[in-house]
């Protein structure tokens, strides 16, 4: 990967990646919330929506998941101009020698570009980098485009996990992982 500054780009790829500093929790939270109600009202209602927002999208939230959990975040920028198309995040799990893909949200105008494609090979890299064995994620069964994309991309299904997240709210989701060799 090439490194400028907290800057991060796969050569050819169309995207960089900026790590996002715990004092810009505020402008990352501010996307999340922009691309959370585009695109999950239609799946999971209005009301689950601003809740996980809430609970899981917000400063405090994202504050708190980069101090107590060790989460990155990263802005998803076009390679061309710069432009924000979306954000990433997650963590190392070292003790499955895995890293949790958290986060992979683009903005409703930038799908369907590659740059989904891109975030995945950004882990991989990373993950090589690190000498992670693999990297997974959570999907909501209901999303069939981001069920597509991760299969497209190498992502198999490993199992399926019902979460109780408060307020009378499930995340029904598939645990899905994709290996990385060495």
């Amino acid at each position: 990967m090439d490194t400028a500054a907290n800057t991060l780009h796969l050569p050819g790829a169309p995207a960089t990646f900026e790590a996002v500093a715990f004092e810009q929790a505020d402008a990352l939270a501010a996307l999340a919330g922009t691309i959370w109600r585009a695109y999950w009202p239609a799946l999971i209602g209005a009301d689950q929506t601003e809740y996980m927002i809430e609970r899981f999208q917000s400063p405090s939230a994202i504050r708190r998941d980069m101090v107590e959990h060790a989460y990155e975040y990263w802005f998803v920028r076009a390679a061309d101009d710069g432009r924000i198309v979306g954000y990433t995040g997650g963590h190392v799990e070292s003790e499955t020698s895995r890293f949790f893909i958290s986060k992979i949200y683009l903005r409703a105008d930038e799908r369907g570009k590659h740059f989904g494609s891109a975030v995945v090979a950004f882990y991989e890299q990373l993950c090589r980098e690190r000498g992670l064995r693999a990297m997974y994620l959570t999907v909501n069964k209901g999303n069939e485009l981001g069920i597509r994309a991760y299969k497209g991309t190498g992502f198999e299904t490993i199992d399926a996990v019902r979460t109780d997240i408060g307020s009378g709210f499930v995340m029904d989701d598939y645990i899905m992982e994709k290996r990385v060799a060495g």
